[in-house]
């Protein structure tokens, strides 16, 4: 019995997802300024992250250690490797505006964006929720939003939640994993 035990295949360090999400599935607009689909990014182990480029700590905080991540797997890995951005917050993050901001983490990071209705069908296809926050003096205003990030296999099928308590080394052992493959 401990053969067969040692013989498996290792459990993911982070939240296994498969089999409880549904496959990567969206269309929206990319920080090129042209619609994309899922099927752009086929072939390429994706991370989806949600959130806003005026965001003060978990996007910046969450997008650079992703791209520390990214770093320490290599370059094979970051050809392999994609980073959608998400903004839920198409008033302000035009796709110049995203393209500027995920420049700043790396060519494997793309931003993308929608309308409302498409941002509303691809978080709740995700169970991700947001909201915004109420306008001050100068118009800014806050969004909430989740810190987590889905990780998907080569064929867009879910595998991986990434949480922001999740140690570094348990995401990059995943996510070489899921490069290997």
């Amino acid at each position: 019995m401990l053969w067969l035990v040692g013989c498996s295949d290792p459990s993911w360090q982070t939240k296994d997802i498969s089999g409880l999400m549904p496959p990567l599935d969206f269309e929206l607009i990319s920080e090129e300024a042209r619609s994309v689909t899922e099927a752009d990014y086929a072939g390429n182990v994706t991370l989806l992250f949600f959130g806003f480029t005026h965001c003060p700590h978990i996007c910046p905080t969450t997008l650079a250690n992703l791209a520390a991540i990214s770093q320490e797997l290599g370059e094979e890995a970051q050809n392999d490797l994609r980073i959608l951005f998400v903004s839920v917050d198409p008033d302000r993050d035009d796709p110049a505006k995203l393209r500027e901001y995920t420049d700043a983490f790396g060519p494997e990071f793309t931003g993308l964006t929608g309308d409302g209705e498409a941002l509303q069908a691809l978080t709740r296809r995700y169970r991700v929720t947001y909201g915004y926050g109420e306008k001050d003096d100068t118009g800014n205003y806050d969004v909430s939003h989740s810190n987590a990030v889905f990780a998907f296999d080569r064929d867009g099928d879910a595998q991986l939640l990434i949480r922001e308590d999740d140690p570094k080394e348990a995401v990059m052992a995943d996510l070489s994993r899921l490069l290997a493959h």
